[in-house]
């Protein structure tokens, strides 16, 4: 009876065993099956990750290069706008440079000479030239062609002068202003053209 018992002990310890062994094994398949199923949907969620982030850095190099062209044209109009007031200063002061006394002197001489209307001239200057005008020049120019010339100061004239035959009803502006629209009128053109 110790003999069957031992056996029945040694069968029940082999089932036991066996019974465990079925279990790990059972377990480790289902874990493998597990871990199979984490990497796979890990796999899935890395590759939607990727795609995303790659998508995300396809739409922010759009959006700079986007952003780049639009400040490479803000800077090429401020550019042209700077270019630009600074070649209305310098026709401005070119102008206003070659308006001097003298140049104004045979201007107004020849328009006054030319002009055969019996109606007054009206000539608008600013106040520092009217006066050194009027003294002189201005008052022989009357003198020579027997014409009304009457003079009239303008703060907003800083070189030249306004002209008018008809009582100021019409006029002809050489004034510093106005003549450097007119040159700059040709100027800018071509220098835009240049810019291109």
């Amino acid at each position: 009876m110790a003999e069957e018992i031992k056996d029945l002990i040694e069968k029940i310890q082999q089932e036991g065993i066996k019974a465990a062994e079925d279990k790990a094994r059972e377990i480790e398949n289902q874990a493998n099956r597990q871990a199979e199923e984490i990497i796979k949907k890990a796999k899935v969620q890395a590759e939607r990750l990727i795609n995303e982030a790659k998508d995300k850095i396809a739409k922010m190099e759009e959006s700079s290069k986007s952003l780049l062209k639009q400040a490479g044209r803000d800077l090429i109009l401020s550019l042209r706008q700077e270019i630009n007031a600074m070649l209305e200063k310098l026709i401005l002061s070119s102008v206003r440079q070659t308006l001097n006394l003298g140049e104004m002197a045979k201007i107004l001489n020849a328009l006054v000479k030319n002009y055969s209307s019996k109606e007054d001239v009206i000539i608008a200057l600013n106040k520092e030239d009217l006066e050194k005008m009027e003294k002189g020049f201005l008052e022989a120019l009357k003198e020579e062609t027997n014409k009304g010339i009457i003079i009239r100061p303008s703060d907003d004239i800083q070189a030249g002068f306004i002209i008018s035959y008809d009582n100021g009803k019409s006029y002809y502006d050489f004034s510093d202003k106005s003549l450097a629209e007119y040159i700059g009128s040709y100027v800018k053109p071509k220098l835009n053209e240049l810019l291109k």
